[in-house]
């Protein structure tokens, strides 16, 4: 059976219920968001509680993107066809139990099978509550002040992941990964209250099996190889191999989809502009972001000499404009749409990049590094919800999952692959006996590459406002939207 929840078109006017499932979502996305990047502060510590080399050490990070990156497609998909609310909470009471195995493990294996874990089961939370919103919301107004909502959750508990990170970690890393589980589990309880049932797509014709291991194994091999390749050298022969593997499956994988009646996903999607540049834009924007993280937090812990909570602290500016700017986007999106509000977003995150060449062993805080946080504070708020947008708009609630695990995953594997990129390029020159301004010489190109990437998405931006000009599209505003109705959750 599917409940209906009473979704009034006044953005003044949503049920305490509708408020209740939307925070329930968030709260998910935002231990996703929280859990990738809250881990990094504390890996010191971990390695030396733990007495961990550093490869076993880059596991604990890479194991959970792996788990993340690789099951996304899968996730989306399962959304729609096994009930979108009862794969948001199995994947949800996973996560929280998977949180608690991390903060008590004494072995580096065991907790690297955690953040595995942790990762699989948000390839499932992040498409199934994405999708729930966007069935659960009319298209235009009412979605996008959702979705802005939501997305700007998951970006601030990226960028404060640092910050409580950097907290935690004063005390124990042991905090850093039971803090999600207490979270998890309230957000659980009121979840099973809150989220209306949801019905099963009918599959009698039968699931795409083939589709989801080729897929699956693809995402998972390409995450992989892209994860070890700056430790096993990218022209060595595994790297060059697992490519290759990769390749093959997703030629597979794409002549299967062709062929099945119910695709994992339906590749015809993919024929949308739009949908093909929100996929990249999500790709080079959070591929840049992670890569000037990286950077970042090198620079200020190793040659700066900041502790982990002043470099923590150095990122709140960032974090907080996105906090403050969550019921705000939305509209900006309804007046403007998607393509500006995006290109405007790229724009102010290729200067903050830029801006930051400008640093040095002894740098200015107030002119170089608040502005630069600032400016990246207000591009996240304007991108990552807005890509959102524009990614389900315009799609069947039957295939919701669908495209939310496709966004997810385009995210995931540009982080992954920017990432490296970008590790590459500060490695090249070796990373032992250098002076500190021959490390900081090597993160120039670094910084440069992170800004080039930004800027390509700037770029690939730009074409759907040329497209939108072309078509003569028009923006959907607030007053246009019908009187009151009962709006489903879907499948």
């Amino acid at each position: 059976m599917t409940s209906p929840i009473d979704v009034p078109t006044s953005q003044d006017r949503w049920s305490p219920r509708l408020w209740g499932t939307l925070l329930v979502l968030c709260a998910a996305m935002f231990l996703d968001a929280l859990d990738v990047s809250m881990v990094g502060v504390a890996l010191p510590s971990i390695a030396t509680d733990l007495d961990l080399s550093t490869s076993t050490l880059q596991w604990i990070v890479s194991g959970y993107i792996l788990g993340y990156g690789g099951l996304l497609l899968l996730g989306g998909r399962a959304a729609d066809l096994l009930g979108r609310r009862r794969v948001f909470l199995v994947a949800l009471a996973v996560f929280a139990l998977a949180s608690l195995l991390g903060g008590l493990v004494d072995s580096g294996p065991l907790l690297i099978v955690s953040r595995f874990v942790k990762g699989l089961s948000a390839a499932f939370t992040a498409p199934a509550g994405l999708s729930i919103i966007t069935t659960t919301f009319k298209e235009g107004p009412q979605r996008n002040r959702a979705l802005s909502i939501y997305t700007t959750c998951a970006a601030t508990g990226f960028s404060m992941g640092l910050v409580l990170s950097g907290l935690l970690t004063e005390v124990s890393w042991r905090l850093t990964m039971l803090l999600p589980a207490p979270i998890a589990l309230i957000a659980l309880v009121a979840g099973v209250r809150l989220i209306p049932r949801s019905s099963r797509e009918d599959s009698g014709k039968g699931y795409d099996l083939p589709g989801a291991v080729t897929g699956t194994l693809s995402m998972l091999l390409l995450v992989f190889t892209v994860v070890q390749a700056p430790e096993v050298g990218w022209a060595s022969a595994q790297t060059l191999l697992s490519f290759t593997a990769t390749a093959i499956l997703l030629a597979a994988f794409v002549t299967i989809e062709r062929r099945s009646a119910h695709p994992l996903i339906r590749l015809g999607v993919l024929r949308s502009g739009n949908q093909i540049r929100a996929n990249l834009g999500a790709a080079f924007f959070f591929g840049s972001y992670v890569g000037f993280q990286f950077l970042v937090t090198q620079y200020m812990q190793s040659l700066l000499g900041w502790s982990a909570l002043q470099t923590a602290l150095a990122f709140l500016p960032a974090g907080a404009l996105v906090a403050l700017s969550a019921t705000k986007i939305g509209s900006f999106v309804d007046r403007f749409g998607t393509p500006r509000v995006i290109a405007t977003g790229f724009s102010l995150l290729v200067v903050a990049y830029a801006l930051f060449l400008q640093i040095d062993l002894t740098p200015t805080y107030a002119a170089v590094i608040l502005p630069s946080m600032l400016l990246l504070g207000a591009a996240c708020a304007l991108v990552f919800p807005s890509l959102n947008i524009q990614a389900t708009n315009g799609v069947e609630d039957h295939e919701q999952g669908m495209v939310s695990g496709l966004l997810n995953t385009s995210i995931q594997v540009g982080g992954a692959v920017f990432l490296a990129v970008v590790t590459a390029v500060i490695t090249a020159g070796g990373e032992n006996g250098r002076s500190a301004q021959e490390v900081l010489d090597s993160f120039r190109p670094g910084l440069v590459v992170v800004t080039a990437i930004a800027a390509v998405g700037l770029l690939i931006t730009l074409t759907g406002l040329r497209a939108r000009r072309a078509t003569g599209e028009s923006v959907v505003v607030a007053a246009s939207v019908p009187a009151p109705e009962r709006v489903k959750v879907g499948d």
